[in-house]
């Protein structure tokens, strides 16, 4: 009887996927693949993370709310309730975009400079 190793028997075969699926969409190209249009979107987003908390779960009890108002309401929700801000921050990023980075940078090592002061000696 072979052994068989157990590493082997999870690794992929030639031509097949690990992932058939590919990478989950973006939430906007879902939305957008629903009819969204993207200042649709970012108005939703606005005016949803001004709300309470409370305002946010009436508008979730509503049966007349739209699946981005729905989404967006659960993401704020959800975030409320890890105690994170990751949820906002995204929701916010998406509208306004991110702020400036800035980046400091210090560099340190040697440079050689070679000056050559005749000017009669032509450099080629």
């Amino acid at each position: 009887m072979a052994k068989i190793d157990p590493v082997e028997q999870y690794q992929w075969k030639p031509g097949q996927s690990g992932n058939p699926r590919g990478r989950p969409r973006k939430i906007f190209s879902r939305f957008k693949n629903a009819g969204y249009k993207l200042s649709e979107v970012n108005d939703t987003i606005q005016y949803l993370v001004q709300l309470s908390e409370a305002e946010i779960k009436d508008i979730l009890k509503r049966q007349d709310i739209t699946v981005l108002e729905k989404t967006v309401c659960k993401a704020i929700l959800k975030s409320l309730k890890n105690g994170s801000l990751y949820s906002i921050e995204t929701l916010l990023s998406r509208v306004y975009g991110k702020p400036k980075e800035t980046v400091d940078a210090t560099l340190s090592g040697k440079v050689k400079v070679t000056l050559n002061l005749n000017p009669t000696q032509q450099q080629k």
